[in-house]
């Protein structure tokens, strides 16, 4: 058996993984190519499973109409906010950064909306639950100050609507709660 140049090699070597690389280049664009197949047959849910769940969101435009309601009240005031509203699993749907609202309000107000629909309670009262539990503000995501109010339906909460900016939580509560108060007209 003859042995190879160590340049002979490199090259013999580089030309295989030139190959090789093409041919997969080739199948995966053959691949990407090629529609995909049909399933087999279709799946049905029963809705009677007791491994399913239903929950409830607020559309975009109930959130929308929400954020506004809320952004309004404050502008009746004179107050530069931000609201936002969060889904059920404290997802943000919304935001709305008022005209001169400071650069730390969004942030603030997507806290607050998710730490009322959490616990289902404005977070006023929250607040007051840090006494007993000082822990509770160590919960990622959280901010305990007033100014998130939860959105319910039947007692169950289904989105909450936080606001920051105003000088006080009261105040932020407040426009938070017009926003909730505009979801039921």
């Amino acid at each position: 058996m003859k042995k190879m140049s160590l340049r002979t090699r490199v090259l013999t070597g580089a030309v295989a993984a030139a190959a090789l690389g093409a041919g997969t280049f080739g199948a995966m664009s053959a691949n990407a190519s090629t529609p995909a197949a049909a399933p087999a047959a279709a799946v049905k849910a029963d809705a009677a499973d007791r491994n399913l769940q239903q929950s409830t969101h607020l559309t975009v435009a109930a959130a929308t109409k929400a954020a506004q309601a809320a952004l309004d009240a404050a502008k009746k005031e004179n107050q530069r906010v931000s609201v936002a509203v969060v889904d059920r699993n404290g997802n943000t749907v919304v935001t709305l950064r008022g005209d001169g609202a400071g650069p730390q309000s969004p942030e603030s107000a997507v806290k607050k909306a998710y730490t009322a629909v959490s616990w289902n309670s404005p977070t006023s009262e929250l607040v007051k639950r840090l006494e007993q539990a000082p822990n509770l503000k160590d919960i990622p995501g959280t901010l305990f100050l007033a100014g998130g109010s939860p959105v319910q339906v039947k007692g169950a909460p289904v989105a909450g609507i936080g606001v920051a900016g105003a000088p006080s939580g009261d105040l932020d509560e407040k426009f938070a709660a017009a926003g909730v108060a505009a979801l039921g007209r």
